[in-house]
């Protein structure tokens, strides 16, 4: 199971571990410059809760051009490169690759999906029907700690399109990120513009925000942003993907 920590693939590799023996189930985590600092413990973590194998996978997207070019394909390259090193996994156990997609992503601008699905891996989520609610609803009922959680998209999600992706550019907006998370918000995207930080929270949070707009202005201009701005629409997980619209 390609396993993220989110509630998604959370839901996912109970289920899997309660269905099947749990020596038969084994998460992998890609160990990837785009992902939050902190976020390979926590899976790894939630594994050892749950007594299922864990193993962390080293991808090496940020060695393929055609994933540093951020163009709309982006996310093909990204899990390309996740397929190649769980695939020889699956192939050793005689296992399938599964992921934690459910409904509602497919209506969203996901080539990653497509990737993992022309190579054979399985979406047993949306198999079995299960918008994101649905999984928050069974996640608490079943007394998951991250039934709740935020989704965390990797960090290349939020440079536009066309710009290009680097280790630095990756490591500046998990900074940015964290520091926002380190006063009180939970929910956060740091859309990057060149000198710009663009701020998407929770629309409850935009007021605590603006009172805390000195501090948060300071902290990130710390990280090298000119300009700190606060989208007042509130957050829009893929919102970025409109720039794809036809």
């Amino acid at each position: 199971m390609a396993f993220s920590g989110g509630v998604d693939s959370s839901l996912l590799a109970v289920a899997a571990g309660r269905a099947l023996d749990p020596d038969a189930v084994v998460l992998a985590t890609a160990d990837s410059a785009s992902l939050a600092e902190g976020e390979l413990d926590s899976c790894r973590a939630l594994s050892s809760e749950w007594g299922l194998d864990w193993v962390a996978v080293r991808t090496h997207e940020l060695g393929d051009p055609r994933y540093l070019a951020n163009q709309g394909d982006r996310c093909y390259w990204c899990k390309s490169s996740l397929m190649d090193q769980i695939e020889p996994l699956a192939q050793d156990r005689g296992a399938t690759v599964v992921l934690g997609v459910n409904v509602d992503d497919l209506g969203d601008h996901r080539p990653g999906q497509h990737a993992a699905a022309e190579r054979g891996a399985r979406f047993p989520l949306v198999e079995a029907g299960l918008t994101k609610a649905d999984i928050r609803m069974l996640a608490k009922h079943w007394g998951l700690t991250v039934w709740d959680r935020p989704a965390m998209p990797c960090l290349s999600s939020r440079v536009p399109y066309g710009t290009s992706i680097t280790l630095p550019l990756l490591t500046k907006i998990d900074r940015a990120e964290a520091a926002l998370r380190s006063r009180g918000f939970r929910d956060v995207r740091v859309r990057h513009y060149g000198d710009t930080a663009r701020i998407e929270l929770a629309a409850s949070d935009l007021a605590e925000a603006a009172a805390q707009a000195s501090e948060i202005d300071r902290d990130l201009r710390a990280l090298g942003y000119a300009y700190v701005t606060l989208d007042l629409a509130g957050l829009r997980s893929g919102n970025l993907n409109s720039a794809l619209a036809p």
